[in-house]
Parts: C-alpha cells; structure tokens; sequence
C-alpha cells in the first residue's frame, strides 16, 4: 500500500529495484530463505505449511511508519483484522446490496500475498506488471500447491481464496469496490490514531492522499467523519489544519 505521494506505507528492504532483480524474483527464492525452507513444487498434505506462511502477516509491520518513529507499528495482519470488521458495519443503504460474508473474507484474504512478496510500494520501483506476477504467482503457490485436496481440506477451498483475491485485484463487483474503499478507510483511521498518540508532534497527511479514490457514498461519509475527528485534535493541540487540506474525491 502507499500513501497519496509516492512513500511507502510498507517497504520491506529486500525489494528488488533493478530489472534483473525482477527477473530474479521467484517464490522459490522466498521460501528457501525461511526456516525451515518450504518447497514451491511440493503438494501439501496438511494445512500446516500454509498456516505457518500466514504467520508471517501476524509478524510483519507495516515498515514505513519507521520513518515517522512510529516504532510499534501494525502489522498486515492487524489492518486486515479491521477492515473485516469494517465490512460487518456496513449502511443499511450499501448492506441490502452486498454480499457482506464475501466483502469480509475478500478483506481477509486481499494483501494474503504479502505473506510472501512484501509490500510493494511507488518507492521500490517495481513496475505493476512485475508486482502482479510475483502477487500473482504467489497466490497460485498458496491456493494450489498449499491448498490442494491432499492438504484434507477440501477440493475447493484454495480456488475460492484464489477467486476472492482475483475478484479484489480485478475491482469491478461491487463488493470488491466496498473493500478497496474500506483499505484506504482503515489506513487514514490508523494514520489518525498515530498522529493522535504522538500529541501534535507527528504529522502524516502525506497519506491523505489515497482517499481521493474512495468511490462509493457512503464511505465518503465515513472518511469525512474520519476528517472531521483529525481537525477537531489538530485544533486542539493548538495547531490548526491550514484550509483546503482535505483531499478531494475524484469523479
């Protein structure tokens, strides 16, 4: 995820940059590295590889608050925990249009690939089509080779996380536009809560920025709120937000 400029919310430092560090980049190359090493051709014949892969979304922090001194910072695991909850709180007037166990398990599966891949961000210069492959790919790894029927849990489970996150990446149902909205309302709530905990010393409106995407109504009303609540501390602290700070939405 990153912010409204190009600074990376996460920057995990063995992100590759150049073009051949691109081409080099494999799953295989990631879970060869773990401890102990997971094989990319081997069929699971239990769930319990990939729970231990998932781990690693419990333990990764979201790296580039860092760079604000924030250093207890969330983990992936912890901002995809919120939005699910985000998702159960639907309006009334966005609930009776949405399938809401699918919009909370496509928030509990859409950075799944972080697990393996990282973060990437504008900052690591990866190109989009680069970290689609490696996302891409690592969601085939997870869902089919980890998932299988001989891991014994069932035949479709891997296919139906794999279609939640294609059906996220893709953005064009409803529900996956709920979510996308729901990721950039979580992140400027986690953004406020940070700034509120550092008393008027830290300042992180370069992440307002992603909010001008936010697509549907009543999410704007949501995020306004969220506006609402930053102005009402800033003021507070004895340093008010200048005028015209709120980002605005795009048509």
């Amino acid at each position: 995820m990153s912010s409204g400029n190009p600074s990376p919310i996460d920057q995990p430092s063995s992100t590759p940059s150049s073009d051949s560090q691109e081409q080099a980049w494999s799953v295989q190359s990631v879970l060869s590295s773990l401890t102990p090493p997971v094989s990319s051709t081997e069929t699971a014949s239990s769930p319990l590889p990939f729970l231990h892969i998932l781990q690693r979304l419990k333990t990764t922090k979201r790296e580039g608050w860092l760079r604000f001194d924030i250093s207890e910072g969330e983990s992936i695991a912890d901002h995809m925990y919120r939005m699910s909850i985000l998702t159960l709180l639907a309006p009334p007037s966005l609930r009776s249009k949405l399938n809401i166990p699918r919009c909370t398990s496509m928030a509990l599966v859409h950075d799944m690939a972080e697990a393996i891949v990282g973060d990437i961000t504008p900052m690591d210069k990866v190109s989009k089509p680069e970290k689609s492959r490696r996302e891409s790919t690592t969601m085939d790894f997870l869902t089919s080779k980890l998932l299988s029927p001989s891991a014994g849990v069932g035949s479709i489970a891997g296919s139906e996380i794999n279609d939640l996150w294609r059906e996220y990446e893709d953005g064009k149902t409803l529900e996956s536009r709920f979510v996308h909205d729901i990721d950039k309302i979580e992140l400027v709530l986690q953004m406020m809560e940070y700034e509120r905990a550092g008393k008027g010393e830290v300042d992180l409106s370069e992440f307002l920025g992603v909010t001008k995407k936010i697509r549907l109504e009543e999410c704007k009303v949501w995020c306004n709120q969220v506006f609402d609540e930053r102005e009402e501390f800033w003021k507070s602290v004895g340093r008010p937000l200048p005028k015209g700070w709120r980002p605005i939405y795009e048509t």
